[in-house]
Protein backbone atom coordinates (compact mmCIF):
# COMPACT_ATOMS: atom_id res chain seq x y z
CA UNK A 1 0.00 0.00 0.00
CA UNK A 2 1.46 3.27 -1.18
CA UNK A 3 0.37 6.79 0.49
CA UNK A 4 2.03 9.89 -1.14
CA UNK A 5 2.35 13.18 1.11
CA UNK A 6 2.23 11.47 4.50
CA UNK A 7 4.35 13.54 7.31
CA UNK A 8 2.99 11.75 10.55
CA UNK A 9 1.67 8.30 11.18
CA UNK A 10 -0.38 7.90 14.41
CA UNK A 11 -0.36 4.88 15.73
CA UNK A 12 -2.55 2.68 18.05
CA UNK A 13 -0.78 0.36 20.57
CA UNK A 14 -2.69 -2.53 21.75
CA UNK A 15 -3.86 -5.01 18.99
CA UNK A 16 -1.78 -2.53 16.28
CA UNK A 17 1.43 -2.80 17.24
CA UNK A 18 1.61 -5.21 20.07
CA UNK A 19 -0.81 -8.21 20.79
CA UNK A 20 -4.15 -7.33 22.62
CA UNK A 21 -3.23 -10.41 24.82
CA UNK A 22 -0.38 -9.07 26.84
CA UNK A 23 -2.26 -5.94 28.07
CA UNK A 24 -5.17 -8.29 28.74
CA UNK A 25 -3.23 -10.94 29.83
CA UNK A 26 -0.34 -9.64 31.33
CA UNK A 27 -0.83 -5.87 32.14
CA UNK A 28 -4.21 -5.79 33.80
CA UNK A 29 -3.29 -9.02 35.94
CA UNK A 30 -0.29 -7.75 37.19
CA UNK A 31 -1.90 -4.14 38.77
CA UNK A 32 -4.20 -6.19 39.74
CA UNK A 33 -2.29 -8.51 42.29
CA UNK A 34 -0.08 -5.61 42.91
CA UNK A 35 -3.22 -3.01 44.29
CA UNK A 36 -4.15 -4.08 47.45
CA UNK A 37 -0.26 -3.75 49.02
CA UNK A 38 0.09 -0.73 47.47
CA UNK A 39 -3.31 0.44 48.45
CA UNK A 40 -3.12 -0.61 52.12
CA UNK A 41 0.64 0.54 52.36
CA UNK A 42 0.31 3.69 50.73
CA UNK A 43 -3.12 4.93 51.57
CA UNK A 44 -2.31 7.98 52.38
CA UNK A 45 1.06 8.59 51.01
CA UNK A 46 1.00 11.85 48.65
CA UNK A 47 2.61 9.57 46.03
CA UNK A 48 -0.60 7.41 45.83
CA UNK A 49 -2.80 10.01 46.95
CA UNK A 50 -2.59 11.98 43.46
CA UNK A 51 -3.94 8.73 41.77
CA UNK A 52 -6.50 7.21 44.42
CA UNK A 53 -8.03 10.95 44.72
CA UNK A 54 -9.15 10.91 40.87
CA UNK A 55 -11.32 8.61 41.30
CA UNK A 56 -15.42 8.58 42.43
CA UNK A 57 -15.79 9.46 46.31
CA UNK A 58 -17.96 6.45 46.99
CA UNK A 59 -15.11 4.12 45.59
CA UNK A 60 -12.25 5.70 48.34
CA UNK A 61 -13.86 5.14 51.45
CA UNK A 62 -11.73 2.82 52.49
CA UNK A 63 -8.88 0.77 50.77
CA UNK A 64 -11.30 -2.21 50.40
CA UNK A 65 -13.82 0.01 48.51
CA UNK A 66 -10.99 1.31 46.39
CA UNK A 67 -9.94 -2.19 45.33
CA UNK A 68 -13.29 -3.48 44.77
CA UNK A 69 -13.89 -0.64 42.55
CA UNK A 70 -10.87 -1.11 40.51
CA UNK A 71 -11.63 -5.13 40.24
CA UNK A 72 -15.04 -4.43 38.85
CA UNK A 73 -13.65 -1.19 36.22
CA UNK A 74 -11.13 -3.66 35.28
CA UNK A 75 -13.18 -6.61 34.53
CA UNK A 76 -15.14 -4.69 32.41
CA UNK A 77 -12.33 -2.74 30.72
CA UNK A 78 -13.62 0.37 31.06
CA UNK A 79 -11.66 3.08 29.34
CA UNK A 80 -12.01 5.83 31.87
CA UNK A 81 -8.66 8.29 32.74
CA UNK A 82 -8.36 7.64 36.03
CA UNK A 83 -8.33 3.95 35.74
CA UNK A 84 -5.94 4.10 32.80
CA UNK A 85 -3.17 6.82 35.21
CA UNK A 86 -3.84 4.43 38.29
CA UNK A 87 -2.67 1.61 36.12
CA UNK A 88 0.39 3.36 34.67
CA UNK A 89 1.28 4.02 38.17
CA UNK A 90 1.07 0.63 38.89
CA UNK A 91 2.87 -1.15 35.76
CA UNK A 92 6.26 0.97 36.64
CA UNK A 93 7.01 -1.65 39.17
CA UNK A 94 6.60 -4.45 37.03
CA UNK A 95 8.17 -2.83 34.10
CA UNK A 96 11.30 -1.95 36.76
CA UNK A 97 11.53 -4.80 38.56
CA UNK A 98 12.32 -7.09 35.30
CA UNK A 99 8.40 -8.75 35.92
CA UNK A 100 7.44 -8.07 32.15
CA UNK A 101 9.11 -6.40 29.14
CA UNK A 102 7.01 -5.29 25.61
CA UNK A 103 6.31 -7.92 22.71
CA UNK A 104 5.89 -5.37 20.03
CA UNK A 105 5.30 -7.27 17.04
CA UNK A 106 8.33 -8.36 15.50
CA UNK A 107 7.91 -5.60 12.35
CA UNK A 108 7.19 -2.81 14.35
CA UNK A 109 10.77 -1.78 15.56
CA UNK A 110 12.47 -1.90 12.06
CA UNK A 111 9.60 -0.12 10.60
CA UNK A 112 9.59 2.46 12.83
CA UNK A 113 12.69 2.96 13.08
CA UNK A 114 12.69 3.21 9.33
CA UNK A 115 10.09 6.02 9.11
CA UNK A 116 12.03 8.10 11.64
CA UNK A 117 15.04 8.29 9.94
CA UNK A 118 12.81 9.08 6.90
CA UNK A 119 11.78 12.08 8.72
CA UNK A 120 8.57 10.75 9.37
CA UNK A 121 6.97 11.84 12.55
CA UNK A 122 5.42 9.17 14.34
CA UNK A 123 3.08 9.47 17.33
CA UNK A 124 1.08 7.43 19.75
CA UNK A 125 -3.06 7.79 20.77
CA UNK A 126 -3.89 5.25 22.75
CA UNK A 127 -6.69 4.71 25.52
CA UNK A 128 -3.79 4.18 28.37
CA UNK A 129 -2.21 7.36 29.85
CA UNK A 130 0.83 8.57 28.61
CA UNK A 131 2.70 7.17 31.15
CA UNK A 132 1.17 4.06 30.45
CA UNK A 133 2.69 4.06 27.11
CA UNK A 134 5.93 5.60 27.25
CA UNK A 135 6.64 2.41 29.84
CA UNK A 136 5.54 0.18 27.02
CA UNK A 137 8.04 2.21 24.91
CA UNK A 138 10.95 2.15 27.73
CA UNK A 139 10.77 -1.59 27.57
CA UNK A 140 10.73 -3.12 24.64
CA UNK A 141 11.88 -7.07 24.24
CA UNK A 142 14.84 -7.00 21.59
CA UNK A 143 14.69 -10.77 20.81
CA UNK A 144 18.07 -11.50 22.71
CA UNK A 145 16.75 -11.97 26.36
CA UNK A 146 17.07 -8.27 26.90
CA UNK A 147 15.47 -4.82 26.71
CA UNK A 148 15.75 -1.56 24.43
CA UNK A 149 14.25 1.61 25.12
CA UNK A 150 12.41 2.78 21.72
CA UNK A 151 10.98 5.93 23.18
CA UNK A 152 13.18 7.99 21.24
CA UNK A 153 11.36 6.96 18.05
CA UNK A 154 7.86 8.62 19.04
CA UNK A 155 7.87 12.63 18.48
CA UNK A 156 4.33 12.91 20.65
CA UNK A 157 2.17 11.10 23.04
CA UNK A 158 -1.56 10.87 23.21
CA UNK A 159 -4.03 10.02 25.34
CA UNK A 160 -7.72 10.42 26.59
CA UNK A 161 -6.62 13.36 28.77
CA UNK A 162 -4.69 15.31 26.42
CA UNK A 163 -6.30 14.87 23.10
CA UNK A 164 -9.77 13.43 23.90
CA UNK A 165 -11.82 10.84 22.97
CA UNK A 166 -10.90 8.50 20.45
CA UNK A 167 -14.25 8.04 18.41
CA UNK A 168 -14.73 12.04 18.22
CA UNK A 169 -13.44 13.45 15.13
CA UNK A 170 -12.21 16.29 17.11
CA UNK A 171 -9.53 14.51 19.51
CA UNK A 172 -7.90 13.45 15.51
CA UNK A 173 -8.00 17.60 14.23
CA UNK A 174 -6.93 18.62 17.85
CA UNK A 175 -3.72 16.13 17.30
CA UNK A 176 -3.19 17.60 14.19
CA UNK A 177 -2.92 20.60 15.63
CA UNK A 178 -0.65 19.67 18.25
CA UNK A 179 1.97 18.45 16.02
CA UNK A 180 1.76 21.34 13.58
CA UNK A 181 0.07 18.86 10.74
CA UNK A 182 -2.45 18.82 8.43
CA UNK A 183 -4.59 15.98 8.70
CA UNK A 184 -4.24 14.98 5.11
CA UNK A 185 -1.16 14.55 5.32
CA UNK A 186 -1.24 12.00 8.86
CA UNK A 187 -2.14 8.25 8.73
CA UNK A 188 -3.99 6.78 11.22
CA UNK A 189 -3.80 2.80 11.83
CA UNK A 190 -5.87 1.36 14.75
CA UNK A 191 -7.51 -2.41 14.82
CA UNK A 192 -10.60 -0.37 16.17
CA UNK A 193 -13.29 0.62 13.16
CA UNK A 194 -14.66 3.34 14.96
CA UNK A 195 -11.49 5.43 15.65
CA UNK A 196 -11.04 5.04 12.03
CA UNK A 197 -14.42 6.51 11.26
CA UNK A 198 -13.51 9.46 13.70
CA UNK A 199 -9.86 10.01 12.47
CA UNK A 200 -11.08 9.44 8.69
CA UNK A 201 -13.68 12.76 9.25
CA UNK A 202 -10.92 14.40 10.71
CA UNK A 203 -9.47 14.06 7.04
CA UNK A 204 -6.71 11.74 7.83
CA UNK A 205 -5.80 8.68 6.18
CA UNK A 206 -6.58 5.62 8.12
CA UNK A 207 -5.54 1.61 8.02
CA UNK A 208 -7.13 -1.23 9.75
CA UNK A 209 -4.92 -3.33 11.66
CA UNK A 210 -5.50 -7.52 11.59
CA UNK A 211 -2.82 -8.84 13.62
CA UNK A 212 -2.71 -12.16 15.11
CA UNK A 213 -4.65 -12.50 18.50
CA UNK A 214 -7.23 -9.89 17.51
CA UNK A 215 -10.79 -10.64 17.26
CA UNK A 216 -12.06 -11.78 13.73
CA UNK A 217 -14.15 -8.72 12.16
CA UNK A 218 -17.74 -8.89 12.32
CA UNK A 219 -18.20 -7.04 8.79
CA UNK A 220 -16.18 -6.75 5.96
CA UNK A 221 -13.96 -3.61 6.77
CA UNK A 222 -14.28 -0.81 4.95
CA UNK A 223 -10.89 0.61 4.91
CA UNK A 224 -7.82 -0.36 3.93
CA UNK A 225 -6.13 -4.03 5.94
CA UNK A 226 -2.58 -3.59 7.24
CA UNK A 227 -1.27 -7.07 8.84
CA UNK A 228 2.23 -5.95 9.26
CA UNK A 229 3.37 -2.48 8.86
CA UNK A 230 5.93 -3.77 5.92
CA UNK A 231 2.98 -3.55 3.29
CA UNK A 232 2.83 0.60 4.04
CA UNK A 233 4.74 2.72 1.54
CA UNK A 234 5.26 5.75 2.43
CA UNK A 235 6.23 8.29 -0.55
CA UNK A 236 7.27 12.18 -0.64
CA UNK A 237 5.43 14.33 -2.77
Amino acid sequence: MDFLGIRCVLLDIEGTICEISFVKDVLFPYALKALPAVAHEKWDHPEFVQYRDEFPPDARQSPDSFIAHVDELTAKDVKISYLKDLQGYLWQTGYKSGAYSTPLFSDVPLKLQAWHDEGITLAIYSSGSVLAQKLLFEHVQDGKGSTTDLRYLISAWFDTVNAGPKYTKDSYEKIAGELGTKPESMLFISDNAKELDAAKAAGMYVLFAIRPGNPEAKEVPKYPIAKTLEDIVLRPD
